[in-house]
């Protein structure tokens, strides 16, 4: 399952993480959100051990939010040893964002 990530844990569970890292910001009132949320599911299964996969509410996490300057949801954003290595937004195909996250592996 997806890690909830806050604006609390952000620094811990992805910035000092030692393995490449998803973060799926999304919205609940967010429709191409509600179509990425279960592909992000999907991919926390399938890359479990290998990399660290998580979801930040952007309405509940604006700081998080703000340092990372988003303005659009679904942004998806890929972390390679606490830097932001790739980025994505909008909603796009599983296959879009394995090959993203197959780079950092």
């Amino acid at each position: 399952m997806a890690l909830e990530l806050t604006d609390a844990n952000f620094e811990e569970l992805v910035i000092k993480s030692d393995k490449p890292v998803i973060v799926d910001l999304w919205a609940e009132w967010c429709g191409p959100c509600r179509m990425v949320g279960p592909v992000v599911e999907e991919m926390s299964h399938e890359y479990e051990g290998r990399a660290v996969i998580g979801k930040l509410d952007v309405d509940s996490n604006p700081g998080v939010t703000a340092k990372f300057g988003i303005r659009n949801i679904p942004t998806i954003l890929f972390f390679k040893n606490g830097e932001v290595a790739d980025k994505q937004v909008g909603a796009v195909p599983k296959s879009a964002l394995v090959a993203k996250l197959e780079k950092l592996l």
